[in-house]
């Protein structure tokens, strides 16, 4: 097993609470979940909790890094996953994943060592409830997006170790990867503070404030589109399942993935046929080529960004909890500052491509005949 530096400071703190605090690719969950495997093959009979905001977030983070950690190792038996409950064991060392949305988890067990992957994205009162449960030792990691309870009522208490990590922790990254981190020094000083030197960022000017997840997209909506961005090489192709329910906007994320091609996405929207499709109008061709495949697929209405911005904030916005990078989307798109520290009225040109999406569905609706009308009337 290849270990970090990362990994050996988590292995050398012996304190009941051990932050990790670190930008991008630093190898801070990797590490902890390194250390939890070899933790399970040396002490008997103990339970191990990984609990993260929501199951799809665990599942695409720490639990598939977990496993991987397992089959590369040459170490996963089946017989001993319960895929179900999401429980593996290891000797009689049980370890259970579950996801902070599901409070009765959190309040029923007790466990031995308690690892919350990314915790700026649950509340404090969850962390308590599950840190008063634990015996031995919990873990904590997250990118210091801005300052939050970690920094105002945990690092303030005896017994907590702080480690600190960035991507040059990582001996291991490849060149691409570094070389992708690095292009973003000179470009935004706060993405660069908080993913670059894993020091804690500000998320001041926040674009979206009034946001919520969800379980499901609803069965039934007064309306409902679907948005489109084209990416491919370094921009992901972004597709947006978009609603007006009770309301409210309701968004699902179908499709967040680089190098598509139109016939690509002909392809996955096969199921979509009935839908009407709303993409970016920078792409005649393309919508060209997608429609000629026999689907309703239109140009959006051309109108000023912050206007298709203005008309989303009109509305609770509700993402289902798998769509995991609009989640991250909507949570880190804020309003450029000019040279005297004011906001105006450009949001940052990154964290946008579902943001995009659902722009060009909204702005479907609300833009007749070049003039704005309100959603419910419609």
């Amino acid at each position: 097993m290849k270990f970090t530096n990362v990994f050996h400071r988590n292995l050398k703190a012996k304190s009941r609470v051990v932050v990790n605090q670190g930008g991008t690719s630093s190898s801070k969950t990797y590490s902890i979940l390194q250390l939890i495997y070899l933790l399970a093959t040396r002490q008997n009979g103990k339970i191990i909790s990984i609990v993260s905001e929501t199951m799809p977030h665990l599942k695409r983070g720490a639990m598939r890094d977990f496993f991987n950690i397992l089959i590369t190792e040459g170490v996963y038996n089946e017989i001993y996953h319960n895929k179900s409950d999401h429980i593996y064991k290891i000797n009689n060392t049980i370890i259970e994943f579950f996801s902070a949305d599901k409070f009765n988890k959190v309040l029923s067990a007790r466990r031995d060592y308690l690892f919350i992957n990314e915790c700026y994205n649950i509340n404090y009162e969850l962390y308590d409830h599950l840190a008063v449960r634990t015996r031995e030792r919990i873990y904590l990691d997250y990118n210091p997006v801005s300052n939050f309870w970690v920094h105002d009522k945990v690092l303030i208490k005896d017994n907590v170790t702080l480690i600190k990590s960035t991507y040059k922790d990582n001996q291991f990254l490849e060149k691409n990867i570094i070389d992708s981190i690095e292009s973003h020094k000179n470009l935004d000083a706060n993405w660069w503070r908080v993913f670059g030197e894993g020091e804690v960022g500000q998320v001041e000017g926040l674009v979206f404030t009034n946001i919520a997840l969800c379980d499901e997209f609803p069965a039934e909506c007064k309306w409902e589109l679907l948005g489109l961005d084209f990416g491919f090489t370094n921009d992901p192709t972004a597709i947006l399942r978009v609603g007006l329910h009770s309301g409210e906007l309701w968004i699902d994320e179908l499709m967040f993935k680089t190098g598509q091609t139109n016939n690509d996405i002909a392809n996955f929207l096969i199921p979509f046929k009935k839908t009407e499709i709303i993409a970016d109008s920078a792409e005649p061709k393309s919508i060209e080529e997608i429609r000629r495949s026999g689907f309703n697929i239109k140009g959006v209405l051309k109108c000023k960004v912050s206007t298709g911005i203005d008309i989303m904030k009109r509305y609770k916005i509700n993402i289902t909890k798998r769509s995991l990078n609009t989640i991250k989307e909507f949570r880190n798109y804020y309003w450029l500052q000019n040279k005297d520290g004011d906001y105006t009225n450009e949001p940052v040109k990154k964290f946008n491509h579902s943001i995009d999406a659902v722009r060009y569905a909204v702005m479907t609706k609300v833009l007749i005949k070049n003039k704005i009308i309100d959603l419910d009337v419609i």
